[in-house]
């Protein structure tokens, strides 16, 4: 075995590395690779879980409003028919019909799944599942516990998985994945304690290692958060699909600096939460788009009314589409009229008027929100409003994958979550994350059994694994590189500039420019130290994804000439008919090189059109 140190080194032996096999193995333990794998395991296959982190830190944790389904608990007029029309129509009709189509139709008896597992969500007074307004959706459509929603499907997808015989490799990253004769074998990763490395062998893998935030200097996402699925299936042959699309949700915290970028949820907007301007003016109403008119309240009395379940109610204008709140939200900055550290203020403390007891009830609704900014801000959310900024949040874009297997174009390769493009379109319902997670991570983890089955083992190139082995090892050999945090700064910088919420054709040149500037600093990064305990060394090897994902996300957005969800370009600003017809795939030339390509929608089905136009 290595001890950290090159001396000498020439060539890696594969009984050298730990070897471990698995008929399934899944890459990434959140909300999708926990479902992922119960399904595999209940399908009598031996199955791996994963891990960059610890089990249970995945990321789903964090999601606070709720799980969109159309259980239909407090409105009745609720079905999957509108959640489908819901999200087509929140995607811009650049969604996978079909994805879209089983999305709404299994996602609540997904969540009645997650009940009968435990899972203990807030009720109505009837003693059904409660559900909450959110934005982009008719109806009030998220089951949700508090704001702890995330937390809770954790708990309970990991209280049932435990019992299902999955192995979990936790505190563990993959470097690369394996194939043979064109279908994926294996994959090549290393433990972040010790750096040894690991070859998982395997007959089918699904990937589900979430998103790409933290290509971004503002973000919600956590440090796990690279883009690790996307360029994974990127460098193994998978395409990649609607890479333009990033969410930028429009509520994260402000101030102080330590705490930037931090979710603050849709649900405090959705329980009657409005925006201000430091004039204390309610700009949302200033722009409301004609498609949304007729959904939208045009005063504050019904806006309220609504949040308040009055059925025959409008919808305030802060929970409109969250690409458009947080374009609104950045002009009340750029145009002077923002809160002191450059965002504006989110008040629910304004409701004490409206309700006896008002911090109770805010207390009682928006329990982590109060707590987070109690504890991080010294703020008290039910006395004085939040400063609150867009944040870099989703990638709606990610792996092709099929509507209903998940399959990739590679074989036996699978994707779930966000990690996987098509379910979204141009841009995410708030909620929608949660029943993509367990409609797909589902369907993922079923096909992968069954292609594991049918399936034989594959065989595995010892030189691939020397290969990769010395790439990996490569920064200690280097001397007086430049850092990898300096390099991984520099990079969130410039996404976050030219890259953002608002793109321009000369700004996303300049950088493509950067980034080829930034790969070359990135091979000559040096690290200092060992392989053991070492972040500077994760930090280095994680800058190949943010760097495949980068460039990934500002090619497809150059070639997208037009505004359209979460993709808006102030010198194209309006839609373009023609660019309502394909979707934008990126694959993996011979020589290395991005090729960006526009690709006809899938075809809709009659009865999904029928469906489309009814809702209308």
């Amino acid at each position: 075995m290595f001890d950290g140190h090159l001396d000498g080194l020439e060539i890696v032996l594969v009984a050298e590395f730990q070897t471990v096999e698995h008929d399934v193995l899944v890459i990434g333990a959140g909300g999708a690779g926990l479902r992922a794998a119960i399904e595999a395991s209940a399908a009598g296959v031996s199955v791996g879980l994963v891990c960059k982190s610890l089990l249970g830190k995945a990321h789903t944790v964090m999601a606070e409003g709720g799980v969109a389904a159309a259980l239909g608990n407090v409105d009745d007029r609720d079905n999957w028919r509108v959640h489908f029309a819901d999200t087509m129509r929140g995607g811009q009709y650049l969604n996978n019909p079909r994805m879209a189509e089983l999305h709404a139709k299994e996602a609540p008896d997904r969540v009645r799944e997650l009940e009968a597992w435990g899972a203990l969500f807030d009720r109505t007074k009837d003693g059904k599942i409660l559900q909450r307004n959110f934005g982009g959706h008719k109806y009030p459509r998220l089951a949700h516990v508090g704001d702890r929603t995330g937390l809770e499907m954790i708990r309970t997808l990991q209280d049932h998985g435990i019992h299902t015989g999955v192995d979990v490799h936790m505190e563990c990253t993959v470097l690369d994945l394996l194939t043979d004769d064109g279908r994926v074998v294996g994959a090549f990763g290393y433990d972040r304690e010790r750096g040894r490395f690991k070859l998982f062998r395997a007959k089918a893998i699904v990937l589900a290692t979430g998103g790409i935030g933290r290509a971004y200097k503002i973000t919600s996402n956590s440090w796990e958060y690279t883009g690790d699925g996307q360029s994974l299936a990127y460098r193994a042959g998978a395409a990649l699909m609607d890479m333009e699309f990033v969410q930028f949700h429009p509520t994260g915290m402000v101030w102080p600096p330590s705490v930037r970028g931090i979710l603050v949820t849709e649900g405090v907007r959705g329980e009657g939460g409005v925006l201000r301007n430091n004039e204390g003016r309610r700009f949302m109403f200033d722009d409301i788009p004609a498609n949304y008119r007729a959904q939208t309240a045009d005063n504050e009395e019904e806006g309220w009314r609504y949040t308040q379940g009055d059925k025959d109610a409008r919808r305030p204008p802060e929970l409109l589409t969250r690409d458009h709140v947080a374009r609104c939200i950045m002009r009340e900055v750029r145009e002077g009229r923002g809160s002191p550290h450059g965002g504006v203020f989110l008040d629910i403390a304004w409701i004490k008027e409206r309700i006896p007891n008002g911090a109770e009830y805010i207390k009682r609704k928006l329990p982590s929100m109060y707590h987070q900014f109690k504890q991080l801000a010294d703020i008290d959310i039910t006395q004085v409003p939040m400063e609150i900024g867009p944040t870099t949040h989703y990638a709606m874009g990610g792996v092709r994958v099929d509507g209903d297997t998940q399959m990739s174009g590679v074989p036996g390769l699978f994707a779930a979550g966000e990690c996987a493009a098509g379910l979204h379109g141009a841009n995410r319902l708030g909620g929608n994350s949660l029943s993509d997670l367990l409609v797909f991570g589902r369907r993922a983890g079923e096909y992968a059994a069954r292609f594991a089955r049918e399936s034989g083992a594959g065989s595995v190139d010892p030189q691939k694994l020397d290969e990769i082995a010395k790439w990996a090892l490569a920064p200690f050999e280097r001397a007086a590189g430049p850092a990898a945090y300096e390099v991984q700064f520099q990079l969130q910088e410039m996404m976050q500039d030219l890259v953002g919420i608002v793109r321009r054709q000369d700004e996303m040149e300049r950088a493509l420019d950067g980034l080829e500037n930034l790969s070359a600093r990135a091979a000559k990064v040096s690290v200092p130290g060992n392989r053991e305990y070492n972040p500077g060394w994760h930090t280095a090897l994680d800058l190949q994804n943010l760097l495949t994902v980068s460039e990934a996300i500002t090619r497809a957005a150059i070639e997208r000439k037009e505004s359209r969800g979460a993709h808006f370009r102030d010198d194209y600003p309006e839609k373009d008919a023609e660019a309502a017809k394909f979707n934008i795939v990126i694959r993996k030339q011979p020589d290395g090189s991005m090729d960006v390509r526009r690709e006809p929608l899938p075809p809709m089905s009659a009865d999904m059109r029928q469906v489309i136009e009814e809702m209308k």
